[in-house]
């Protein structure tokens, strides 16, 4: 799979919650920093406090590859108990963008929530990333190293569903017992 063709990773998982619960957890933006080794810290922008569509924050990244970075993060779907989705841009033009605009975006980001099949019920829990089209971190490893394209989308993606897979664990855990994993 080569960047161009916006490539993806999903990881999901069945929480014993109502999606109403699940919802709560899914459009906190700090949540994912609790257990991602990349994103520090997030901030909504322009007064916002909640989300809604076209709402901005801005994310606090680092890795030991890039160091740190910002991003400028819009909300693009929201549905509630539905869907919440947010495409990343680069503020800094650290990548190399033309525009950073939520119509390019370095990645999108989303949570797709569903009712689970019986007899388990409660919620069926997606969470995807689709990188690109706009230049990002994994342009710039690709740009050392073109020959390999294929296998560092192939690692970054990886990377992306093992730190998804954390992330949905940890809503599992708050939304059935309150309870952070460790």
């Amino acid at each position: 799979m080569r960047y161009a063709d916006g490539p993806t990773a999903t990881a999901e998982i069945t929480v014993g919650a109502p999606p109403a619960r699940v919802w709560e957890l899914v459009t906190d933006i700090g949540l994912p920093a609790r257990r991602s080794p990349e994103l520090q810290r997030v901030t909504w922008l322009d007064g916002a406090k909640a989300p809604a569509l076209g709402a901005r924050f801005e994310g606090h990244n680092e890795h030991p590859q890039l160091g740190a970075w910002r991003t400028h993060s819009y909300v693009v779907e929201l549905a509630e108990h539905r869907a919440f989705a947010w495409a990343v841009t680069d503020p800094d033009d650290r990548y190399g963008a033309v525009e950073p605009t939520p119509e390019n975006p370095l990645a999108t980001w989303r949570f797709d929530l569903s009712p689970a099949p019986e007899p388990a019920g409660g919620t069926l829990l997606r969470q995807t990333v689709r990188l690109g089209p706009a230049p990002s971190g994994v342009t710039l490893v690709i740009d050392q190293d073109p020959a390999n394209e294929e296998a560092i989308v192939a690692f970054r993606l990886d990377q992306l569903r093992t730190h998804m897979e954390a992330t949905l664990q940890d809503i599992k855990s708050l939304a059935e017992d309150g309870t952070p994993t460790a």
